[in-house]
């Protein structure tokens, strides 16, 4: 059962998190490189806080983005900050969003996100607890995958075996963490795949941020995973 204003308030608290480890930096930490590929840490809270921009425009009815290339311009203007004035932003632009999620509004209506892609209202305040999670451990200053809270992990990957659910490029794979939890995702060809492991390494692998090479698999190789 989505509860988008317990979500809103999980994501106060991850925000918190992250705001809480940065403050102890300085402004060359902010340009070291993070775990995402061509992007510093500040690249990484710039998008953050961008991020929560542009989920407000989403449950006010404005486009998320004008466009993709004004999106990438505006996280690359923003990566080269001092890291006071990131931390503020990402604060400020998370009360924004916090204050966009209790204005009264129908949580079950569909909106717009990027690329066309539309979900329920209810579910922008979870995609925005992930965005702020997953972004965290990028950043790469010791909060890990085993860090986030479990039912965290076990609804992102809920929502990433989903996202997978018929892709033709992902073989019919069956997914099962160490507790016992099982999910099915992929619907491609070929003979359906078991990937096993704690929940954590499997959120890591559907996510983009593992190798899988943690992992158990039985039927057949790792099933490549499209980009998300």
């Amino acid at each position: 059962m989505i509860d988008p204003v317990r979500d809103l308030v999980s994501v106060r608290e991850a925000t918190e998190r992250l705001l809480d480890a940065a403050a102890s930096w300085d402004n060359a930490a902010v340009a070291e490189a993070s775990r995402l590929p061509g992007w510093t840490r500040g690249h990484v809270l710039a998008h953050i806080a961008r991020n929560a921009d542009a989920l407000v425009n989403v449950l006010q009815g404005r486009p998320m983005y004008p466009d993709a290339a004004t999106r990438d311009a505006d996280i690359a203007r923003d990566a080269p900050r001092p890291l006071e004035v990131q931390l503020a932003d990402v604060r400020e632009s998370a009360e924004r969003l916090q204050a966009a999620g209790r204005e009264p509004a129908d949580w079950d209506r569909t909106v717009e996100l990027r690329n066309g892609v539309t979900d329920r209202a209810a579910r922008i305040p979870f995609r925005r607890w992930v965005e702020v999670a997953l972004h965290h451990v990028d950043l790469g200053v010791g909060y890990e995958l085993e860090d986030l809270p479990r039912d965290f992990v076990e609804r992102e990957i809920d929502f990433l075996a989903e996202r997978f659910t018929g892709h033709k490029d992902v073989p019919p794979t069956t997914v099962r963490a160490d507790d016992g939890r099982v999910w099915t995702t992929g619907g491609g060809s070929g003979e359906d795949v078991l990937v096993s492991g704690p929940a954590p390494e499997l959120l890591g692998w559907l996510a983009g941020r593992r190798d899988g090479s943690a992992l158990t698999v039985e039927g057949g190789p790792l099933p490549g995973l499209p980009p998300l």
